[in-house]
């Protein structure tokens, strides 16, 4: 038979029909929009998602787990958006996985169900903005396997770690009990973490460096003090700055530094934060408990940190 290309239109027709010849699924050019109103049509856009593209979800449920592994580019992101009442809804996994998905920006949907919210594998420069995620087995969103430069910004978590009290982190950034995991700059910011997270708000491991935690609103009372959970944010990672962030309802402390592998959790930078400690009956109740201070860790407190109730601002030098 000769090529496709060079049937003619009738003949071409005659084959279709018949199931001879197999249609063509359309690429989905960069810069254009794809309008989704089921599973199966985001699968298949996630699927063919070109740099530059839109994925637009309709209102409504979208059951399943849902994964993209082709990235954007700096000049041409992919989008993912929707209402808050386009939910992605899964009874186990991930919600929302994009391994190898780096310029990615996801905005604006709910991510519900299952055991992660949204997780990145090596997924470099994502943006997930003013999206909500609850009701997971385990933490909400997880950077991870080197996802650099990832920013999740004006989004609301809770309901997390419902499988196991003492797991599920609103935010999780990194791999514990490792430092392969350089998942590096990341960002959270002006975020609402709470109420009834199974954990740490925020848990920042080992092996990362360089994030910047600001704006966020934190809410403990999901810690049960089975898991080492008793703070809404652990710092193990190197060189994170933590400022201007609002917390109330926890167990024990406010931010904890810890140093998990040698030489890490250290240069931490806690600057305007205020920490409501009331109702706190752990042993230390304090706002910054650093629990690794040395001369080779640094930690820095600054004054405008601010405390209510508990025992104390920290526990090393108050810096001007």
């Amino acid at each position: 038979m000769r090529p496709h290309a060079l049937l003619t239109l009738p003949a071409a027709a005659a084959l279709l029909a018949a199931g001879l010849l197999a249609r063509p699924v359309p690429a989905h050019a960069a810069g254009t929009t794809v309008e989704v109103t089921t599973a199966k049509e985001l699968k298949a856009a996630l699927a063919a998602a070109a740099p530059g593209q839109t994925i637009h979800l309709a209102d409504g449920t979208y059951t399943g787990n849902f994964k993209a592994y082709t990235p954007g580019t700096a000049a041409a992101p992919i989008t993912l958006t929707g209402s808050a009442n386009a939910v992605l809804s899964s009874s186990g996994g991930y919600g929302l996985y994009l391994d190898g998905a780096g310029y990615w920006t996801v905005q604006g949907l709910t991510v519900t169900g299952g055991q992660k919210g949204i997780v990145t594998d090596t997924a470099s420069h994502v943006v997930i903005d003013s999206v909500t995620v609850h009701d997971l087995q385990m933490e909400g969103v997880h950077f991870r396997t080197s996802s650099t430069d990832d920013v999740i910004r004006n989004s609301w978590i809770y309901n997390t770690g419902l499988q196991r009290p003492g797991y599920g982190e609103g935010v999780y950034v990194g791999t514990a009990n490792t430092l392969t995991d350089a998942s590096d700059r990341v960002q959270i910011l002006d975020n609402v973490i709470g109420p009834n997270v199974g954990a740490e708000n925020i848990d920042l491991k080992e092996g990362t460096t360089g994030g910047l935690v600001s704006g966020n609103t934190f809410d403990g009372s999901g810690l049960s003090m089975t898991n080492y959970d008793d703070s809404w944010v652990d710092v193990k990672g190197n060189g994170y700055v933590i400022t201007g962030n609002r917390g109330t309802r926890t167990l024990n402390d406010g931010y904890q530094t810890h140093t998990q592998q040698p030489g890490w959790g250290c240069g931490t930078v806690f600057r305007d934060n205020a920490s409501d400690l009331t109702g706190a009956t752990g042993a230390n109740q304090l706002a910054i408990d650093v629990t690794n201070a040395a001369p080779d860790c640094p930690t820095t407190v600054y004054a405008s940190n601010t405390v209510t109730g508990g025992k104390g601002l920290t526990n090393i030098a108050v810096t001007p």
